[in-house]
């Protein structure tokens, strides 16, 4: 089921309904409601995949319960193992098993034996990405004894199948989300409102900037041989805001949903195209995946702690997972590992926590220092983009090469230019919003609140005209594909 679909639309009232005005008064109930609902959400798309995500919850909940009761060490790494093993092996099959296969075969024939093996028709389930992590949070936080292990299974299972956030994040750990079904929930009307309000503005930049810029971004990449390299350079342009429209937009939609459940979940992105540095840049961008990575991988490598090195191979090892975490394909793991490059010299010179603090903090524009950085990082994120929206690496390089040849310096022409004018103002007024916003929870968490409320009104009634008059054709979530 899609945030913005009609199906959507019909379904979060109901639930809503039943969730403050039925079940209100009995915590197990309301917890029950919300698996109930999540599953409802998910099967939606394919009922058939719902047997995974119970036997997800199943195995990491037992593992849990054994946990528990277990002190031998070595019982406890096993029990470990069990539940890494069967996530991570859901998540391998379903998601690289024929890239494994393809790969397999082509080294084979590089040294000059035929291996003919068939590849599967695999459907990849949807979010199985996300859900997968949020559950390997649970088991190795219970393994580490930093969580209690839950004997609630519906609240376990309303932890692992959260529909606002199940199946594109974020992605939640289980200390933060778990302790909050286990407490009862009292309609909060701010919270409520705040909610509604970073639900529109997710709506926002889903259906007026991600769907308007993939229409263009889309039209350039896939005939990106017949288009000069300012055309080129207009395309990664838009697919760097419809990406960032599409999945932060997805995060507001899932956050603001939460919170008029009572729910409050971590944020997930923080304005990262106004970071001064790549450093920067990852501690806004899609933040609940990072701090995953760094929490279960880095930190238990070694981190930043030990001789160069080391350092090194961490970062290229977090970076290079995170890529391969996006998707089977080659394209994902060359932008992983260029993110690295980007990041290495400022870990390396120890810069990398040099811009903490909200840029330009009180004050209404940044200075000429700190725009040369921001456009500096954007730039550099631009090149990375191109490998991750391109079809293979021949391509990413194909598009580059043009991108930055001497026709960049020619006029930008493309098939449904006509739509360009009208896409520059609208991406202008979201940058000033979002700068506006930049020190907040949402864009538009503050926005007019000094206002009168008909003031305030004739501005969220304006941003939904906008979302009417201005939307794009409907796309899917980038990133359920993920």
């Amino acid at each position: 089921m899609l945030f913005n679909s009609l199906d959507f639309a019909i379904f979060l009232p109901i639930v809503f309904i039943l969730y403050w005005f039925v079940t209100n008064k009995n915590l197990k109930l309301q917890n029950l409601l919300i698996v109930v609902a999540s599953y409802v959400f998910y099967g939606w798309w394919d009922w058939r995949f719902l047997s995974l995500i119970l036997f997800s919850t199943l195995v990491d909940y037992t593992v849990g319960m054994k946990l528990k009761d277990e002190s031998r060490s070595s019982r406890r790494t096993t029990l470990l193992w069990i539940s890494i093993c069967v996530n991570l092996g859901f998540l391998g099959f379903f998601k690289y098993y024929n890239f494994f296969l393809d790969n397999f075969v082509t080294a084979f024939r590089f040294f000059g034996s035929e291996f003919n093996v068939s590849s599967l028709n695999i459907i990849l389930p949807v979010g199985i990405s996300f859900y997968t992590f949020q559950t390997l949070s649970y088991t190795i936080d219970v393994y580490k004894k930093k969580l209690e292990p839950t004997k609630d299974f519906v609240a376990f299972a309303a932890f692992v199948s959260f529909f606002p956030q199940l199946v594109a994040g974020p992605i939640e750990r289980a200390t933060n989300l778990l302790p909050q079904f286990y407490k009862k929930r009292t309609f909060d009307y701010n919270k409520a409102v705040d909610g509604l309000k970073q639900i529109l503005w997710g709506m926002f930049k889903k259906v007026v900037i991600a769907d308007n810029a993939a229409q263009i971004a889309n039209e350039i990449f896939n005939n990106s041989g017949d288009y000069s390299g300012s055309t080129l350079a207009v395309g990664a342009l838009f697919f760097a805001f419809q990406i960032y429209g599409d999945f932060s937009g997805y995060s507001d939609i899932a956050i603001g949903t939460s919170r008029l459940f009572g729910f409050d979940l971590m944020k997930n992105f923080a304005f990262p195209y106004f970071s001064r540095d790549i450093a920067e840049f990852w501690r806004r961008w899609h933040i609940s995946l990072s701090t995953w990575f760094r929490d279960y991988l880095y930190i238990p490598l070694g981190g930043s702690k030990g001789g160069t090195r080391m350092k090194v191979r961490n970062t290229f090892i977090i970076f290079i997972v995170s890529g391969f975490w996006h998707g089977a394909n080659w394209t994902f793991i060359v932008w992983g590992a260029l993110n690295a490059i980007y990041f290495l010299p400022l870990l390396l010179t120890k810069k990398n926590r040099q811009n903490i603090e909200v840029v330009a903090e009180g004050k209404l524009l940044p200075g000429l220092k700190d725009v040369f950085k921001i456009l500096t990082t954007f730039g550099l994120t631009l090149i990375a983009w191109v490998f991750f929206r391109a079809r293979d690496i021949g391509h990413a390089f194909d598009y580059l090469a043009e991108m930055f040849s001497t026709s960049i310096f020619t006029s930008v022409s493309f098939e449904g230019q006509e739509n360009l004018m009208n896409m520059t103002y609208i991406l202008i007024f979201f940058i000033v919003i979002e700068w506006l916003g930049r020190d907040q929870e949402h864009a538009i968490a503050r926005l007019g609140q000094n206002f009168k409320r008909p003031i305030r009104w004739a501005i969220y009634y304006g941003i939904l005209l906008l979302m009417i008059y201005m939307r794009g054709a409907q796309q899917e979530f980038i990133y359920f594909q993920f």
